[in-house]
């Protein structure tokens, strides 16, 4: 049935019905990412939805970082109504939009269990639109929003349980829709052997006291750069602050790709900032971000729900095949006497020569 209950509201963008969206690309999808962390190594949870309209698929994941394992519980369902954001176990329910969100997975035989609120400390960020064509195709045409929080509630990790508050606890969340590649893998065709990701990426979302800082760097072997983005943004409300373009100097763990070590610099606002990342989660396994043939994002699963639970031995199983992936880290950045905690996102795909990286990947990033 194509009539919903979004449909009853005055949000459309076209002259069809919500639920199916303007563009015919099977590629269009509209997800949320957050992230939750206690300021330390102590356990990383990484958890969002997304829904794929033109794959008739709705599916979610959350996966905790806890030592030397990784939980994750994952569920996909057909879509049906857009405004039903309930996937199996795993619910996200939109209490003051830009300001306060909830999101539950519910106890269940799988080890992860969980119950937060999200409340915002700045206001969203428009980020840079993402736009990259290869070989006349439009690969990726995004629009995303970010933000920093705090969170606050109970989660529970493989029989542990935790009281989430909002001194201690935070996260950064994003709001993004539009084409990427999802589903079942398809024909590469003319495309084959190419990378439209290729070089680094760098996602640093931070928040301080009473300010954020965004740093973001999407940039090719030859140095050049396809997406930045570089400001502070004050609690208070203050005006933005542009701070000019990033410089990095990354220290790789030895033989990986995985960083152990960054500074980031921004010369014509004369900052610097020390990155040290306290705890990994390997975002790329078993989430549906691409390394999980039987599991991407926006994979039909079949007619009816299906809900899945993993547990991983983070060395054995996850790291040698996650690093060519995105990997994400809880990390601590410091700066002119600030501390702050967040996001530090990495991913180096195909050779990076600055970096002594070659292309011998033991899985195609």
């Amino acid at each position: 049935m194509s009539i919903s209950s979004w449909d009853d509201f005055p949000v459309h963008q076209s002259p069809d019905w919500i639920r199916h969206v303007a563009t015919t690309d099977r590629n269009f999808y509209d997800r949320y990412y957050f992230n939750l962390h206690s300021s330390s190594g102590e356990l990383f949870a990484i958890f969002g939805m997304g829904q794929y309209p033109n794959l008739g698929v709705h599916d979610a994941f959350c996966c905790v970082a806890r030592g030397a394992k990784q939980h994750v519980v994952r569920a996909s369902r057909p879509l049906t109504d857009r405004m039903d954001q309930t996937v199996g176990p795993i619910r996200i329910e939109v209490i003051e939009p830009l300001k306060k969100l909830r999101v539950i997975v519910e106890p269940s035989e799988h080890t992860i269990a969980m119950d937060v609120t999200w409340h915002a400390a700045i206001r969203p960020i428009a980020e840079p639109n993402q736009h990259i064509r290869n070989e006349g195709r439009v690969v990726f045409n995004t629009q995303r929003f970010a933000q920093l929080g705090r969170w606050e509630g109970t989660l529970s990790v493989g029989g542990e349980d935790f009281q989430v508050t909002p001194d201690k606890w935070g996260g950064a969340r994003d709001r993004s829709w539009g084409i990427r590649p999802v589903g079942e893998a398809e024909s590469d065709g003319i495309r084959e052997g190419s990378n439209v990701m290729a070089g680094m990426w760098n996602y640093f979302p931070m928040l301080f006291d009473d300010h954020a800082v965004l740093y973001l760097n999407h940039e090719q072997p030859d140095g050049s750069r396809k997406l930045v983005e570089a400001k502070r943004i004050w609690a208070d409300g203050r005006p933005d602050e542009e701070l000019g373009r990033p410089e990095h100097d990354h220290t790789f763990e030895s033989g990986t790709r995985v960083l152990s070590h960054s500074t980031i610099s921004f010369p014509e606002s004369g900052l610097e900032i020390d990155c040290e990342p306290l705890l990994v989660n390997y975002v790329s396994v078993g989430t549906g971000y691409g390394m999980d043939a039987d599991w991407r994002h926006g994979m039909y699963q079949g007619p009816e729900l299906v809900v899945q639970g993993k547990v991983y031995d983070v060395d054995t199983e996850v790291k040698p095949i996650g690093q060519y992936g995105v990997v994400d880290h809880v990390a601590r950045f410091s700066y002119e006497g600030k501390e702050g905690f967040g996001l530090y996102e990495h991913g180096f795909f195909g050779p990076f020569p600055d970096y002594g990286l070659s292309d011998g990947a033991a899985v195609a990033p």
